[in-house]
């Protein structure tokens, strides 16, 4: 049942991808009709790469949420991912314990923190 809805989740993420694509293309096409100059063509398409990086960057950010909500969402209901501004939050076990340290990346920095007391458990079992 989940990888159903995973799978759907995705195909959902994979037509929005292609409507921005498309659309991105249209705008081109358009820009590229009313431009008098050849710069003016060329600034148009790089326009348009930008914004079908930008959705197909959407896409893969969608599809990792996706995973990470199969992965983490049944595990611990108090503890979910949390994902806001490109900055996203797992716990590092899974979340079965309260006191388990969690993992926060945000863009290319991990920073792992420990909720009790600010500092790492003095064994290695938790």
């Amino acid at each position: 049942m989940q990888a159903a809805k995973e799978k759907m989740k995705d195909m959902v993420s994979v037509a929005k991808e292609k409507v921005k694509k498309h659309t991105a293309k249209a705008e081109e096409k358009a820009e590229k009709v009313t431009a008098r100059t050849e710069l003016d063509k060329e600034i148009a398409h790089e326009k348009s790469k930008a914004k079908q990086a930008e959705a197909k960057m959407e896409l893969h950010r969608e599809k990792a949420d996706h995973r990470a909500e199969k992965l983490y969402g049944g595990i611990h209901h108090h503890q979910p991912p949390v994902t806001a501004a490109g900055t996203t939050t797992y716990p590092v076990s899974g979340g079965k314990h309260h006191n388990q340290p969690t993992v926060t990346t945000t863009g290319t920095t991990t920073t792992t923190t420990y909720p009790v007391s600010g500092a790492p458990p003095s064994s290695k079992y938790y």
